[in-house]
């Protein structure tokens, strides 16, 4: 039939125009005003490195090596915009969608973006232009020395022009958020699995559960929840960056294995067993990256069934003569107050219960990782104890040193010179400590 070949040649040669046409007009000429207007909106400088629009499989513009502001706050390596043909000729131009991919930001970036994010309560109800999703492809956001990605995500858009859906999801699939805004509020909901933090510590987590309220100035949780290093971790938090970046939040720590997580912070770290807290967060710094620098942590704090390598405070106690306090104190349980800040943690009403052995006292872990402070031990040998022998702690994490007190070995040589050892050593250590503090100087706790 005529009419079919007729139709056949017609769309064949439509399509065959269609293609050829990005090489008959070319789009190039209009970068310069494009910029020019970005620019203008913006009120940021804006650069296109090269533009082209095709014909197939449907047709669509591309813009490549996208950069804005002056110093490169947000780049993007290729911007692909498809259009409802029919649309054009209506009064509303619709927009399929819009593409975005290789996406690198700063946070200024993020500011900008925020910014153009908010919607125009003078704009019309019918806009005149509308997008009907936005993809994001390959996209880090860069904090300071702090990267966040690569992910993807997507962006359902309203009839406005709003963000109706917002879902991220990391490309390792390890990390996705969901967003539903509502008013200037977004619904948060984030699950993550075998995550690592991308700022601060490097804590690993098994799993972990936030569902929360944010705005373009601050986020907080409404429900958070976690597993990791074999315990539970729940509560609350708050974090703000309007002026700087404040962090505060109040947590449940239950049966975390102490060895795993303070290997965290300490490497060569020397204790084990299973912690129990209350931790209290506080933070405040001139933006994000400098956010965990100043992280203040207080918590009273137990520690179950473990173990303290490195030191062996019943030795100490009971060998006051030969000051050798190598090994290691097995403990039922270990309990006190720690605060965290400025990189020195100082532990106060320690208590360490484990059989025949008592203790109590202070320590403080410097920043340069030395050690200071004052354990009080007392040790039961059937029928004779070492009530209150004061050691003090001196050396490093890595080489801890716990020797009693010079009273306490001065009287124990001479207790031992009279009454013999056993005894008289206790004995003698009792009495210098006495006269110590009865004449002498106390020494700093």
């Amino acid at each position: 039939m005529k009419w079919v070949k007729r139709i056949g040649i017609a769309l064949g040669l439509l399509i065959a125009l269609l293609a050829a046409l990005p090489f008959v007009v070319s789009i190039e000429d209009y970068r310069p005003r494009i910029e020019q207007e970005l620019s203008a909106r913006l009120k940021e400088p804006v650069t296109l490195a090269r533009l082209r629009a095709h014909a197939l499989p449907a047709p669509h513009a591309s813009a490549e090596g996208i950069s804005i502001g002056k110093n490169g706050d947000v780049k993007v390596a290729k911007l692909t915009i498809a259009p409802d043909l029919w649309s054009l000729v209506g009064e509303t131009k619709v927009i399929r969608y819009v593409e975005l991919s290789g996406v690198q930001v700063t946070q200024a970036g993020l500011d900008k973006l925020a910014a153009l994010a908010k919607v125009d309560p003078k704009a019309p109800k019918t806009p005149v232009v509308r997008i009907g999703e936005v993809k994001v492809g390959d996209a880090t956001v860069q904090m300071g020395k702090t990267a966040f990605g690569p992910f993807d995500a997507k962006v359902a858009m309203t009839g406005l022009g709003a963000p109706e859906r917002v879902s991220l999801a990391m490309r390792d699939g390890k990390f996705t958020v969901n967003l539903k805004p509502e008013g200037e509020r977004f619904h948060v909901e984030l699950a993550a699995k075998a995550w690592r933090l991308p700022a601060g510590p490097p804590v690993l987590f098994d799993e972990l559960n936030i569902k929360g309220e944010a705005t373009l100035a601050d986020f907080k949780t409404t429900m958070a929840s976690a597993r990791l290093y074999g315990g539970a971790v729940s509560g609350n938090a708050t974090l703000n960056w309007t002026r700087g970046a404040q962090l505060r939040g109040n947590f449940d720590v239950n049966q975390l294995d102490v060895a795993a997580l303070a290997a965290i912070f300490s490497p060569n770290a020397r204790i084990s067993g299973r912690l129990s807290a209350k931790p209290v967060l506080n933070a405040n710094a001139a933006n994000l990256e400098k956010l965990g620098a100043s992280l203040r942590i207080e918590t009273p704090f137990q520690i179950q069934s473990g173990v303290l390598r490195g030191v062996d405070i019943r030795k100490a106690a009971t060998s006051l003569l030969t000051k050798d306090s190598s090994g290691e104190t097995r403990f039922d349980q270990l309990s006190g107050h720690l605060v965290m800040a400025g990189g020195t943690q100082r532990f106060s009403n320690l208590k360490v219960v484990s059989g025949a052995l008592a203790a109590d006292g202070n320590v403080t872990i410097a920043a340069d990782r030395s050690l200071s402070g004052r354990i009080n031990a007392q040790v039961s040998a059937g029928s004779v104890t070492a009530a209150n022998v004061p050691l003090n702690v001196s050396g490093t994490v890595d080489s801890p040193l716990v020797l009693p007190t010079g009273a306490s070995v001065a009287g124990a040589a001479v207790g031992t010179a009279i009454l013999g050892p056993g005894v008289g050593t206790t004995v003698g250590a009792k009495v210098g400590n006495w006269a110590e503090g009865l004449f002498g100087r106390k020494e700093k706790k």
